[in-house]
């Protein structure tokens, strides 16, 4: 057990890594092929692979992005194959290269579902809250308000 909750954190870590070295088929490999995920305004998504281009389109253009994972709670199915996952996410988003006047900095937490396939744990489901975003800068004012 102690080994499949390293490696379901270590799915978490690349979660995150992903994002921010915006390395696409690294995030790509986090999840099952078919998901149930809530990211809240961001969507409600069924495929991996549209979540994965979802989170490019987003991040491609932006600055550096720091996702950082913590307080990972894990609790493992009996038999073994199935796990519940809940973590802390705090996000600090430049929105532009080379800017660091315009920033969104948002804290909340994932509650996961992971399950073991042939290639490892992977996440399934995911309900992401969030508890509080703040912004920085004009653009940020602006992305807050949906207006660009």
């Amino acid at each position: 057990m102690d080994a499949d909750k390293e490696q379901i954190a270590e799915v978490l870590i690349r979660y995150a890594t992903g994002i921010d070295s915006k390395d696409w088929p690294l995030l790509r490999s986090c999840w099952t092929d078919e998901i149930d995920v809530d990211y809240q305004q961001l969507g409600h998504f069924t495929s991996a692979d549209a979540l994965t281009d979802v989170m490019r389109q987003l991040h491609e253009n932006m600055g550096p992005t720091y996702h950082r994972m913590s307080n990972v709670v894990i609790a493992i199915d009996e038999a073994g194959d199935r796990a519940t996952v809940r973590s802390y996410v705090h996000a600090v988003l430049m929105l532009q290269p080379d800017d660091s006047t315009n920033w969104v900095d948002a804290l909340g937490h994932y509650d996961d579902v992971f399950v073991r396939t042939p290639d490892g744990w992977r996440i399934s489901e995911r309900v992401s809250r969030t508890a509080r975003t703040l912004t920085g800068g004009d653009l940020a004012a602006a992305a807050a308000k949906g207006r660009i």
